[in-house]
């Protein structure tokens, strides 16, 4: 007696018929595509078994259904792009949706490099240096005037020549007496200290720190022997090529103040009228 060979779901007998296997068990062709054909994402049909059928993310359709949403045109083994889950040639997705070269205003390719700055797109290849022509690529540019350079170019066309160094100012700086010095290059003529941001002075067209004038060149304080700076509004007394602080111009004997009062001198002391009245 011949064993019997029938489809696993319905079990006709497949003698003679076409079937298909599935996990080593038959069916016929009517059973498979009930129970595991993909529907087409085109036209809602099952997609046969004798079809093929082309997949994208979880989503099938027939070969003859697999176009463009925009133009129609078959994607099968073409490069395609989606948008809001729409399949388009790389042509239709290129005239909606990509980039506008700056330069070249044509359209940047999906898939082609591109380099982008402040909302504006380039082809790698148009991304260049307005004065030397050369490609900028990754490396460092300044734009001036909607055009881009790289450094070097820059800095030979535009940017100011530090007093001190000679090089060029791209960035910050400072403004001495007209002229442009890099933060780095504007130090004290005799600490070297950077003076940008710290109060300074100057002697002779030179600059200072605050500490180093006060120890070269100001006056030394009769009272405390301190350097009277006499910067930002400091009141001072004079007197006979001696100064004082004003918190320092008291008698020598009682510590009286003797700012805007009457006052005696005994040798290099100086005293209030009452406790100089003996001398």
């Amino acid at each position: 007696m011949t064993e019997r060979f029938d489809c696993h779901y319905c079990k006709e007998s497949l003698f003679g018929n076409k079937y298909i296997l599935r996990e080593e068990s038959p069916y016929c062709v009517k059973c498979y595509e009930s129970l595991y054909s993909n529907t087409c994402e085109e036209c809602k049909k099952p997609i046969g078994a004798d079809c093929k059928d082309l997949s994208y993310k979880d989503r099938h359709w027939h070969e003859s259904c697999f176009h463009c949403f925009q133009c129609k045109n078959s994607l099968v083994d073409k490069p395609f792009a989606a948008k809001e889950e729409h399949l388009l040639c790389t042509d239709c997705y290129s005239n909606e949706y990509s980039s506008k070269c700056s330069e070249c205003k044509k359209t940047i390719m999906p898939g082609t490099r591109k380099m982008e700055y402040k909302g504006s797109s380039w082809h790698e290849t148009c991304f260049i240096c307005y004065r030397c022509q050369q490609p900028i690529g990754t490396k460092s540019f300044i734009p001036k005037d909607n055009q881009n350079f790289c450094v070097p170019c820059y800095e030979k066309q535009f940017a100011m020549q530090c007093v001190q160094c000679k090089k060029a100012i791209t960035t910050g700086g400072v403004t001495y007496r007209e002229q442009p010095w890099h933060k780095e290059c504007f130090v004290c003529t005799g600490c070297k200290k950077q003076l940008s941001g710290q109060r300074f002075t100057s002697r002779d067209e030179f600059a200072y720190c605050l500490s180093c004038f006060c120890s070269l060149y100001a006056k030394k304080c009769a009272g405390c022997t301190n350097p009277i700076s006499g910067l930002g509004g400091t009141k001072y007394i004079s007197f006979e090529e001696r100064q004082w602080h004003n918190d320092c111009f008291n008698c020598k004997k009682c510590s009286l103040s003797l700012v805007g009062r009457g006052f005696l001198t005994e040798r290099d002391d100086i005293l209030c009228p009452e406790c100089g009245k003996d001398i």
